[in-house]
């Protein structure tokens, strides 16, 4: 690769590091290139899949002031920069791996962080954020409806009581 091109890759990988909210580390040996369009379609428009030199990627990532990389950039190495929900992408990739032995998730940056394989794998059973936004939505209505239910519940006592006193007094009048 010329210097300019090599220059030129490198700016492009600072910018996917910064610019996204996660990357997954995948080793891709034996995939076909039929096989990578498949993993890139299942990926969606959320990730960008870039295979990578690793020399080039381990430049780019310190640039982007992501360190401890250098271990994981070993053989054949592609990054899914996320753009969005990592959970979703994470899923993708686990789902793409069970039927295809020849991808192997390395590792993940998370908000700067190196997370290890095992932690990608969790990050994958989570729900999506929109169905943990949806959740905690929930949660919140059902405890605002049984805050307002108790708050209730003393004010119409006190009026039931008042209307006693009041009908208590017409009949003895």
């Amino acid at each position: 690769m010329a210097r300019p091109n090599k220059s030129e890759a490198i700016a492009e990988l600072v910018d996917l590091f910064r610019e996204s909210s996660g990357a997954l580390l995948t080793e891709y040996r034996g995939l076909t290139v039929e096989q990578l369009k498949d993993l890139r379609r299942a990926m969606g428009d959320n990730a960008e899949y870039k295979v990578a030199k690793n020399t080039l990627a381990k430049i780019a990532a310190k640039e982007a002031g992501v360190e401890g990389l250098d271990d994981e950039l070993v053989g054949p190495t592609a990054i899914a920069f996320v753009k969005g929900d990592v959970a979703t992408v994470a899923k993708s990739l686990r789902d793409f791996a069970k039927g295809n032995d020849k991808l192997v998730i390395k590792s993940g940056v998370l908000e700067g962080a190196i997370i290890p394989a095992d932690d990608v794998a969790k990050l994958a059973d989570l729900e999506s954020r929109e169905v943990l936004l949806a959740k905690a939505a929930g949660a919140l209505k059902a405890s605002l409806f049984k805050a307002a239910y108790v708050l209730q519940a003393p004010v119409t006592k006190t009026v039931r009581t008042v209307d006693a006193l009041r009908e208590k007094q017409e009949n003895a009048a």
